[in-house]
């Protein structure tokens, strides 16, 4: 009787040893959740502004300290927990990202940031800026792996390049840099004689009147269109500040394109105003030629993203290439 039942017992453990082994072997899932976890442990290290970051695995609680950066995580399908608020008279978003940053927190903004709400959130990446905020590096660094590209002027490709690295997204990356290059190549096509026209920007503030140079956004843009610029405009820096009235003929071009940081109190506006309705504002050959087209200072200037020249994009489609609506 005992051997019996010692057989039955043997016959039972062996029956639950066949079971547990058809589960293990048929639990794909749990394998690769095994694999996953393993791939998030993972390190990289990052090379920025402000030295070497390392990072484990791919980041997924962001938090971004740059208008320009917003756009480029947004560009690669990332929404940050916190990022600072738009250059905007409202002090949140920008109208073209207001829709794609609902529920993300302000953590102030560029030149002013919250450390406490950063930290509040637990980020596992912060990505910043050394122009903006290098003084607050180190404080940054204690609540996160923290990145900063080195400056916020220039080609936004740079800055952009940095961000996909240090978000683990580097094809991602690529494939919305290659997205914005065919655009470029199919409106220089359809541009044709017109990449030949003289582009003059100018950009209006409550206390300040400017003309753009190559080394803006939107000069960017325009010379990798390769779109000439006026003589006077045709230089490598970022632009003439604190122009007077008597510089109104350095602003001739075949076509301008103009914008307004308007606060909200309104004197941005009344100095457009003022001075486009000035008698030699008037009288450049531009103004004659109704070629003056006033545009978005959030997207040609303020946003600086690759959303944003995208949609500079869109304006010069729509304004200069022949056939389109206006």
């Amino acid at each position: 009787m005992r051997k019996k039942t010692l057989w039955y017992f043997v016959g039972f453990v062996s029956l639950l040893l066949l079971l547990a082994g058809c589960g293990t072997a048929n639990n794909e899932p749990d394998t690769q959740g095994s694999s996953n976890e393993a791939t998030r442990e993972e390190s990289y290290t990052v090379k920025h502004a402000m030295g070497e970051t390392t990072i484990e695995g791919t980041p997924e609680k962001v938090v971004i300290l740059t208008n320009e950066g917003t756009e480029a995580l947004l560009s690669m399908g990332v929404t940050p927990i916190g990022a600072v608020q738009s250059w905007s008279a409202d002090g949140e978003w920008f109208d073209h990202i207001a829709a794609d940053m609902e529920g993300v927190e302000i953590v102030g903004t560029e030149s002013e940031l919250n450390l406490e709400a950063i930290a509040k959130l637990q980020p596992d990446l912060i990505i910043g800026n050394k122009m903006r905020q290098e003084k607050s590096y180190e404080q940054l660094s204690k609540i996160a792996p923290t990145v900063f590209a080195e400056t916020l002027r220039g080609n936004w490709k740079e800055n952009f390049t940095l961000y996909a690295e240090a978000l683990n997204k580097q094809e991602e990356g690529e494939e919305v840099i290659n997205a914005y290059d065919t655009r470029i190549e199919d409106i220089q096509t359809a541009l044709g004689e017109s990449v030949n026209q003289e582009v003059s920007v100018v950009r209006f503030l409550g206390q300040d009147v400017r003309i753009y140079h190559k080394d803006s956004f939107s000069g960017v843009i325009l010379e990798q269109l390769g779109m000439a610029r006026p003589a006077e405009q045709d230089k490598e820096d970022f632009a003439e500040k604190g122009v007077t009235k008597e510089r109104i003929p350095a602003m001739e071009g075949d076509v301008m394109f103009y914008f307004t940081y308007e606060t909200g109190d309104g004197e941005a506006t009344s100095v457009e105003e003022e001075w486009i309705n000035d008698p030699l504002f008037k009288n450049l050959e531009v103004a004659k030629s109704g070629k003056v087209y006033k545009v978005s200072d959030a997207i040609w200037n303020t946003a600086g993203g690759v959303i944003a020249a995208n949609l500079v994009l869109d304006d010069i489609e729509s304004y200069l290439v022949e056939g389109s609506e206006q």
